[in-house]
């Protein structure tokens, strides 16, 4: 569990780290030999950023993904942690990859996850489990703390660089660099952090690669808007299809009502 005080930490500076919890060694080897062998099965897809591996055939990279990693999601002390920040209601709607390879890692540009994700009223804790070690030198994550207070989405512009993960970028007045701080991880080692926070990596130019797992939870206060999602995906060009994306209740109940969720239960 989450002390109160990463919890306000959460609340004040949009992230956090627990200092009590990493996953289990054997655990987290599974994670690691199951990645291995999504990599084997989608080489037509870039491990830099793999989406939905939870579903074994969904989404426009046409990743062929295995259900292990829909129970990957459904740890259960992640989940109670997931509770602490959004309450005992929420689903899990997303799940990527983020295999950052060993000097070829793509930059993740800095932006808010809001800006592309259809979630009315806007959402989230998106939960990144570091598979390797996330340092400043193979390209861990890097937030601006405090940039989800105001509630606010940020101006983005259209990036379609080959070097970028994503193509939505947030204009340059809209933070200051100097503000980031890097998340570093261990290995097993989890962090949490807010729709509305600004965050981005660098690429990895050093020799070892930077694998995650993130997975991503809404409050089901909230709805998944399909007919939003797509109109999203049209305005950005993105590579994501929301249209048909399987929602599973995690805790709870759907308090919004609006939510199709799917079967957990292996299909």
């Amino acid at each position: 569990m989450l002390t109160e005080a990463e919890v306000g930490h959460y609340r004040d500076r949009g992230y956090a780290v627990p200092a009590n919890y990493r996953v289990p060694d054997a655990a987290l080897a599974g994670m690691r030999r199951d990645l291995d062998r999504l990599i084997e099965a989608n080489p037509h897809v870039s491990p830099d950023a793999m989406f939905c591996p939870h579903e074994p055939d969904h989404g426009t990279q046409g990743l062929k993904g295995d259900r292990v990693w829909l129970e990957h999601a459904g740890t259960p002390e992640i989940l109670d942690m997931v509770e602490q920040v959004i309450g005992g209601d929420f689903l899990l709607w997303g799940t990527t990859v983020f295999g950052k390879p060993a000097h070829s890692g793509k930059e993740t540009p800095w932006h808010q996850d809001g800006e592309y994700w259809p979630i009315r009223p806007l959402a989230t804790c998106s939960v990144w489990i570091a598979l390797d070690a996330a340092t400043p030198e193979n390209g861990c994550l890097r937030v601006i703390p405090g940039s989800h207070r105001d509630r606010r989405l940020r101006r983005h512009r259209t990036n379609d660089g080959g070097h970028l993960t994503l193509n939505q970028q947030l204009e340059a007045d809209e933070y200051s660099e100097a503000d980031a701080v890097d998340i570093v991880l261990a290995p097993g080692q989890i962090s949490l952090h807010d729709i509305y926070m600004v965050h981005g990596s660098r690429p990895n130019r050093s020799p070892r690669r930077r694998a995650g797992y993130v997975l991503r939870f809404m409050p089901t206060t909230s709805h998944f808007d399909r007919q939003l999602g797509a109109e999203i995906a049209k305005r950005t060009g993105g590579a994501v299809d929301f249209a048909t994306r399987p929602l599973y209740l995690m805790r709870g109940r759907d308090v919004c009502g609006r939510n199709e969720l799917a079967e957990r239960s292996p299909a």
